[in-house]
């Protein structure tokens, strides 16, 4: 008797409601949700993103006691800890609501060797932790937590390295195949962020080799996909004739992107076309089209959905019943941020989906960079601060009818 394939059977779900901030917000206390709600209401005026990265700087670097602020407030918020074991608590936390975690060691700007040495054991230690454990169902890394900027960008224009240079970029890639090797040994994923565009050719061809090498049975190695460039879905699609031409399992994690005004800015200077779409709402298409096709390509492309974006997140749940493929199919992950868009993260989790949030940690003061960029970015982001404004309150006048129900009884 023909059995069903298991991927594609179709159990009843919990209906999908991005409003219900009562699952969104269940692992908050009341005092979680006022911190959120100032964090966000500073971090909505784009004039104090702007001055906080200088003025925090300078406090740091003649010695003013700020870092205890700094680690209760938007750090506590954003970021899972200062080490492995500090992020267990919000492990077990986001574990509650079915939600995993995606180690992410934040640490960003060194050009060391022995800090790039010492980056890829504190990487291998993540894959370590990720082993055997379901709540850590993805890692990731940069490359440039690897290896120098400056050394990836001359590769990348084709200019040629000298004796010392090669060598060090081989020590580059070995770090990665370390880290890949290792993931593939303790069949944990990983993920390779993506970067500056005029860097990035080179990752993409590290990241396709070590896809070779580990991808040929299961999942393990993730390239990054930013959707808000001009040709990037193109890309995706060459990469998949490739995965099926040479017998791979291609991963993709489909992002948007993060670099958007320092594209821009650099191309205007330099004299080149912008590799960034015209217009936000080409790069939507561009990344809902993707994400139709990495659907319809689901036995050669396991993929994650990095996303914030309510429309995208809704068409892929759309997309999946449509085709009557399980929520939590193998090959299909959702990802937010830690410490944003909860009400994305634990309600599609509540109907079935699979879901990671990325954790963010390291010394407080070297994870600074990552914390500016997070507040920059959601104050560009059309929207996605008043949209987490009017949930948060949402929720905390939910909370106070509920508590006078109670008071009444």
């Amino acid at each position: 008797m023909h059995k069903p394939n298991a991927n594609q059977l179709k159990p009843v779900y919990k209906a999908l409601d991005f409003n219900n901030t009562e699952i969104a917000f269940r692992g908050n206390s009341n005092s979680d949700l006022e911190r959120a709600y100032w964090l966000f209401k500073i971090i909505s005026v784009r004039f104090l993103t702007k001055i906080g990265p200088p003025i925090t700087n300078f406090a740091m670097a003649i010695g003013l006691p700020i870092r205890p602020l700094i680690k209760a407030t938007i750090f506590e918020h954003f970021c899972g800890g200062e080490t492995i074991e500090e992020c267990e608590h919000t492990i077990s936390q986001l574990a509650k609501g079915d939600v995993g975690s995606i180690l992410d060691y934040s640490v960003e700007g060194e050009d060391e060797e022995n800090v790039f040495d010492e980056t890829c054991e504190e990487i291998m230690r993540t894959i370590k932790r990720a082993d055997g454990d379901k709540r850590i169902p993805l890692t990731v890394f940069k490359v440039t937590g690897l290896g120098r900027f400056d050394l990836i960008a001359k590769k990348d224009s084709k200019e040629v390295l000298n004796e010392d240079e090669n060598a060090e970029f081989k020590r580059i890639s070995s770090r990665i195949n370390r880290i890949c090797s290792l993931a593939h040994e303790r069949t944990v994923r990983v993920m390779i962020d993506a970067e500056e565009s005029w860097i990035q050719d080179s990752i993409d061809q590290m990241a396709l080799e070590m896809m070779r090498r580990y991808n040929q049975n299961h999942p393990i190695v993730y390239n990054t996909y930013q959707l808000y460039r001009t040709n990037l879905l193109e890309c995706l699609r060459q990469d998949t004739k490739l995965a099926i031409r040479e017998g791979f399992i291609l991963g993709a994690k489909l992002v948007r992107g993060a670099y958007m005004e320092k594209e821009r800015k650099r191309a205007e200077e330099k004299g080149y076309t912008s590799p960034i779409n015209p217009s936000k709402e080409e790069t939507d298409t561009q990344y809902n089209d993707s994400l139709k096709f990495c659907v319809n390509h689901l036995s050669t492309i396991a993929f994650v959905a990095g996303t914030h974006n309510e429309e995208s997140c809704r068409l892929l749940a759309e997309l999946l019943d449509s085709k009557q493929i399980r929520h939590n199919h193998d090959h299909v992950y959702f990802s937010q941020l830690l410490g944003m868009s909860d009400h994305l993260s634990f309600n599609l989790a509540a109907a079935g989906y699979n879901v990671a949030k990325y954790v963010p940690y390291g010394p407080v003061k070297a994870v600074l960079p990552y914390l500016f960029r997070r507040a920059e970015e959601n104050t560009s982001v059309s929207g996605q601060m008043g949209r987490e404004l009017k949930l948060i309150v949402k929720e905390k006048r939910r909370r106070k009818v509920d508590q006078g129900k109670k008071n009444k009884y």
